[in-house]
């Protein structure tokens, strides 16, 4: 495997097409154990300060936009019901719908965040602003239909937005049942997903063969090597893609304790090493989203300031990747 120094070599010949306009917001407006020691105050609650509408992606196949800024439930949305941590959790998916968020990615794989995002959701009325995702974690088509159904009693709805291929788990078998779910109205799009580096080229040859709605795939400052690949594949095939370990697991933050900003981080309005670590993925063209876990109403609030103003700039890419390698 190249090593993240090679990358600096051939990364300019990735898609270029950064100048990306935000559009207009639609109407309905990761999982990390620490965030940047510049992150917005814990007393804050409230839905960042706005500086525009958040920047949006198309979804090739359909057209329809979405916030570049989405969240994950892994870890961050394990917390027993009615719990101090469960409370908190209401005034943070509260900031991020407030913010301009819509999309939420989960999976029945991530113990009780199923049934607490779902409980999360009703409570606040937040479902039909919901772009919800969830996935298919099964080695059988009995095992994936019982699971399915457990998904949606948990999830309290009987549709999802994007249901997707966890982890490519016995792909053959959960892709075609998720395209027959598509074809019943139970989900809008499908997907393929992985988390790690060794999972890209399966993920490549699958998705060039099956041409799914969306990907979803690892790619961060420390681990860009989805960028040589799978991502140029995505945007040459119209696939949709979403970003997972943009913090990779929170492991970013301790790399980063102490150390100061770049110089032109506050040029481009980035206040914290959260919001430059997930403006990096997003400033990727092939990106559609990028879903950062957080349990806490001010991380929320400084992951969704990632979405507003200018993205980087190639050099400024390089420059990270160079940091981290």
């Amino acid at each position: 495997m190249r090593t993240r120094r090679d990358f600096l070599t051939t990364i300019s010949l990735a898609a270029g097409g950064l100048a990306l306009a935000p559009l207009a917001a639609c109407s309905g407006t990761g999982s990390a154990a620490a965030q940047s020691a510049s992150a917005t105050p814990a007393s804050t609650t409230s839905a960042p300060t706005a500086r525009g509408a958040m920047l949006m992606r198309a979804i090739p196949s359909t057209g329809e936009q979405l916030p570049v800024i989405g969240a994950g439930t892994s870890g961050s949305y394990e917390v027993p019901l009615g719990s101090a941590d469960h409370d908190t959790l209401q005034d943070t998916i509260r900031v991020f719908f407030e913010g301009g968020g819509r999309l939420f990615d989960t999976s029945p794989n991530y113990s009780n965040a199923d049934e607490v995002l779902g409980a999360l959701l009703d409570t606040g009325d937040w479902r039909e602003r919901c772009f919800l995702a969830t996935k298919i974690a099964e080695d059988s088509r009995e095992a994936m239909e019982a699971q399915w159904a457990e998904s949606k009693r948990r999830l309290r709805t009987d549709r999802v937005e994007l249901l997707q291929v966890h982890n490519l788990r016995a792909w053959e078998i959960a892709l075609p049942y998720a395209r027959e779910l598509k074809a019943q109205g139970a989900t809008k799009y499908i997907g393929l997903t992985h988390f790690v580096e060794r999972g890209h080229a399966d993920l490549e040859r699958i998705m060039r063969a099956e041409k799914p709605d969306f990907i979803q795939v690892n790619y961060s400052v420390n681990a860009p090597e989805a960028a040589r690949s799978v991502l140029p594949a995505a945007q040459e095939l119209g696939v949709a893609v979403l970003v997972n370990r943009a913090f990779d697991d929170g492991k970013l933050f301790a790399e980063v304790q102490g150390r100061a900003l770049p110089g032109w981080a506050a040029e481009l309005g980035i206040g914290s090493w959260a919001q430059m670590f997930l403006k990096f993925a997003i400033s990727h063209p092939a990106v559609t989203a990028v879903i950062p876990a957080t349990g806490k109403p001010d991380r929320q609030a400084d992951n969704l300031q990632a979405g507003h103003g200018e993205l980087l700039s190639r050099a400024q890419q390089d420059e990270l990747v160079a940091m981290f390698a």
